[in-house]
């Protein structure tokens, strides 16, 4: 019963994603599940004491605890492998120990997170907004960053992320965050927010009565253009009709 038990969950296993680099949380999740399931986890024990070496003097026990050892670790190499990308089950098939290979993918995904978490950090402060882009839009963007760096246990305090977005606000807004600077009260993120929400739609008001006003200038300085065009053709047209007569 108990070996069919285990041929079910090995059929389960098998239909697990493999590890390929980019899922190693949940791939490791699985796997210590299907192993402790397996009563084999204990294989992957930092603590676990090397196998002795057989002697003369072992007992029937002693032995039979080594060949059960030899026999898991076996085991769990296999199924540890099994669920690796060709890649990299090509680069861990030759290592004996499943420990090792164990500490290596850690070694690994720790490398690569620490890699991630300084090129968010790096963009992060890089970040700059710019005049042709909605400034809501770009504050969105700084949200994203801090979402993924969240992810990755990088908390960044509310108060930097405010000051943050007051200090990466585009050349356009130099007076308004010089305002903002100067100013003694402790803004929440809602309310810089609220404050740039509304300070942006005013100036796309303010833009759009300009535009609308420059339009109607052009409009009658353009008709009055055409009126005194007209009325010099006319002028003209009387004048060579007089000549004639």
């Amino acid at each position: 019963m108990e070996s069919k038990a285990v041929s079910v969950m090995n059929q389960e296993f098998v239909k697990l994603d493999r590890f390929d680099g980019t899922n190693y949380v949940r791939w490791k999740d699985k796997m210590l599940f299907l192993l402790t399931t397996l009563k084999i986890s204990y294989i992957l024990d930092p603590n676990l004491p090397a196998i002795s070496p057989p002697t003369p003097e072992d007992s029937e026990q002693v032995k039979a605890d080594r060949d059960k050892r030899e026999e898991d670790e076996l085991l769990c190499k296999g199924h540890i492998l099994n669920n690796l990308s060709d890649r990299l089950y090509d680069l861990f098939t030759s290592v004996k120990s499943p420990m090792e290979i164990w500490k290596s993918l850690e070694f690994k995904h720790n490398s690569e997170k620490q890699g991630v978490d300084k090129f968010l950090i790096m963009k992060y402060f890089e970040f700059q907004m710019v005049d042709n882009i909605s400034v809501m839009d770009q504050v969105h963007e700084l949200h994203v960053l801090i979402s993924k760096l969240k992810d990755l246990k990088v908390i960044v305090p509310e108060s930097l992320q405010v000051g943050g977005i007051i200090a990466k606000l585009p050349p356009s807004w130099n007076d308004y965050r010089k305002k903002l600077l100067h100013t003694t009260e402790d803004f929440s993120l809602e309310q810089i927010q609220k404050h740039l929400r509304i300070e942006e739609e005013t100036r796309n008001r303010d833009k759009k009565f300009v535009s609308e006003s420059t339009t109607k200038v052009n409009f009658v300085q353009g008709g009055q253009n055409f009126q005194k065009k007209n009325s010099g053709s006319k002028r003209k047209f009387s004048e060579a009709k007089s000549n004639k007569i």
